[in-house]
């Protein structure tokens, strides 16, 4: 079986750490680079050793185009502000990407779908093989549903976490709104405060909490005036989203030029180049 090399971006963060902990201990996987910013302490270190899976003999380093040679596929987890240069030099050097940075802004992911012309690439708010069957059942629950029932969603996360609403909610958000035939931008609306007045008819709304070390909760409320259906995913520990990324790297080695969602990794769609 041939081992597919892959190089990590973002390999000193929390989730860089478990991906390559999991390649590691994968016999289907090798790490052969890991790239971090310029300022971050973890250059030089070896980056299995970071990951506690013991030497690997490759060092993070803050200089992209070498690790990314090196690689058959590269699994990005660093910043949204540094996505858009990880997907061009990948599709520069025609290396599959794998993207789960969250928090991507309208140019990040133009970047992603400018890449994915050349390279195949999975982008994905969230990796876990749980909540992309979630992102289904929401999408058919609205779908069934219809106008009368209200849509609320709340999520819950680690102190740490930078962006809010997570991406995973406004995901849940997107296909709750599909699902109704609606745009997500026109029906959302993220917390509130005040005397907002009565709740408009249609209104999906978002609410964030960060606390503690919370790995990651989501709940899509469907209510009515007569009942409440609740779909919940909880996230125990960042394994479910390492191996969902590996998955997806696999995938898209072997996959055409194409921007792809873990539902195709997941479920088996192919989209056409």
């Amino acid at each position: 079986m041939k081992t597919l090399k892959i190089t990590v971006c973002g390999a000193a963060g929390r989730m860089g750490r478990k991906i390559v902990a999991f390649a590691a201990a994968d016999p289907a996987l090798e790490v052969v680079g890991a790239v971090e910013a310029a300022g971050s302490e973890s250059r030089g270190r070896d980056v299995g050793e970071l990951a506690g899976a013991g030497p690997l003999g490759v060092a993070v380093s803050s200089e992209m185009e070498p690790a990314f040679r090196a690689a058959d596929a590269v699994v990005d987890f660093s910043s949204a502000a540094g996505a858009p240069a990880v997907a061009a030099l990948a599709a520069r050097l025609k290396k599959p990407l794998v993207v789960g940075t969250t928090g991507l802004d309208p140019d990040s992911v133009t970047a992603l779908e400018k890449a994915s012309r050349e390279i195949p690439v999975v982008y994905a708010s969230n990796m876990s093989v749980g909540m992309n069957l979630l992102f289904r059942l929401v999408e058919d629950a609205a779908r069934a549903l219809g106008p009368e029932y209200d849509i609320e969603i709340v999520e819950a996360h680690h102190r740490f976490k930078k962006d809010a609403p997570s991406g995973t909610a406004r995901t849940l958000c997107a296909r709750a709104a599909r699902g109704r035939g609606e745009d997500p931008a026109a029906v959302s609306v993220c917390g509130r405060e005040g005397m907002t007045g009565e709740r408009p008819s249609g209104q999906i709304g978002l609410h964030a909490v960060r606390a503690g070390d919370i790995v990651g909760d989501h709940t899509v409320y469907f209510s009515n005036l007569g009942e409440r259906l609740e779909l919940t995913h909880r996230a125990h520990s960042r394994d479910t989203f390492a191996r969902g990324a590996l998955r997806a790297a696999l995938f898209a080695a072997a996959a055409s030029p194409g921007l792809y969602t873990m539902e195709d990794v997941i479920f088996g769609a192919r989209k056409e180049p």
